[in-house]
């Protein structure tokens, strides 16, 4: 739980859509980049923001600002304002624009002035306490629930059927569709071939891919898996779930699911 409001959440004038929400982080929040650590802090501040991913804003103190080399580059946000960049230089090694702040942010984001934020990616890693995270700051208003169920699931794809259980594991996560995980002993795993891809998620772990071979035809990256979940998602391990929005039909207890629209919505195929 978050403590030490300094903004509520805000909608935006002309867009009542939108919000943002400026809290306090109880976290002791470090960034490492080139061997330094770049910002230190228990008092980092965490943006939430209408469809945009949480990030961290540093205040001046807890920054390495004399690792900072000014860039010209600016960004403005019909939110926030103006940001002013920086490049940061450690040795060698240097990420650019990798270091931003509002100076004079609006006033809907007015908690964040004199604060840096950092490109994640850029960065060679992220700490919140003694734990390494990954991907992006983690929302503490976001919630992922993991329930075992009895439902009858069943996966189509081209009209084959993939996968089919009646021990599904039901994943509920704010703002997104509920994603099903079944275990492997009831996924056709001869139709499924190991992928190179994967990913990262804050809330889950990290995650490996197998795409859905059929005929001819490859369904790239498909399916994916958790199989070594961080200890507060242990209920997915070693469980399958399929990209509903991918290509692929989702019957449970008979009923064919409606397709989610989500960022994810393309069909893979080769």
């Amino acid at each position: 739980m978050q403590s030490n409001v300094t903004q509520q959440r805000v909608p935006i004038h002309g867009d009542p859509g939108h919000w943002v929400h400026v809290s306090e982080s109880p976290r002791h929040v470090r960034v490492m980049f080139g061997g330094e650590t770049i910002a230190d802090s228990k008092h980092a501040k965490l943006l939430r923001e209408a469809e945009i991913l949480p990030a961290y804003y540093f205040p001046k103190q807890d920054v390495r600002t004399d690792l900072f080399v000014p860039s010209e580059f600016k960004s403005d946000c019909p939110v926030k304002g103006e940001a002013s960049y920086w490049s940061i230089q450690v040795g060698d090694r240097r990420a650019e624009n990798a270091a931003w702040s509002y100076t004079t942010p609006r006033p809907e984001a007015s908690g964040l002035k004199d604060y840096f934020a950092f490109d994640w990616p850029k960065m060679d890693k992220w700490m919140e306490e003694e734990e390494e995270l990954f991907k992006h700051a983690r929302d503490p208003y976001k919630r992922v629930d993991v329930m075992p169920s009895k439902r009858h699931v069943r996966v189509v794809i081209d009209g084959h059927t993939v996968a089919e259980t009646r021990r599904p594991h039901l994943l509920f996560e704010t703002n997104h569709p509920v994603r099903y995980y079944i275990p492997q002993e009831d996924v056709r795993m001869d139709m499924l071939s190991p992928s190179a891809t994967t990913s990262r998620c804050p809330y889950k772990g990290p995650a490996s891919y197998w795409s859905v071979k059929i005929g001819d035809e490859t369904f790239t990256d498909l399916v994916w898996g958790y199989m070594e979940p961080i200890p507060e998602c242990p209920k997915i391990k070693g469980l399958l779930c399929f990209f509903h929005e991918r290509g692929c039909d989702i019957c449970v207890d008979g009923a064919l699911v409606p397709t989610p629209q989500t960022k994810w919505a393309q069909a893979l195929r080769s």
